[in-house]
């Protein structure tokens, strides 16, 4: 069984995150946007089940799943793409 991570994680900075979407190939006006928020993280962890919210001034976004289980991350909210 993983640690148990549950709790409430403050943004606090972060370093060429630019350059991390742009290899995503992520589009430059909503990469200058996340490099504007300053998301903060709350995690619940229960066993093998983790919910982890992704907390900003323009919406939260929630990932639910199983530890150790793949699954399906769809992130049409945000560019379109779903991702494993």
């Amino acid at each position: 069984m993983p640690p148990n991570l549950t709790g409430y994680y403050r943004f606090v900075s972060q370093e060429n995150m630019d350059n991390y979407l742009r290899a995503l190939d992520i589009n430059v006006v909503l990469r200058k946007v996340v490099c504007l928020l300053k998301p903060d993280k709350e995690i619940i962890h229960t066993g093998d089940h983790m919910v982890i919210r992704t907390i900003t001034s323009l919406r939260d976004y929630v990932m639910d799943f199983d530890v150790g289980v793949q699954f399906e991350e769809d992130l049409g909210p945000v560019d379109g793409r779903k991702c494993q």
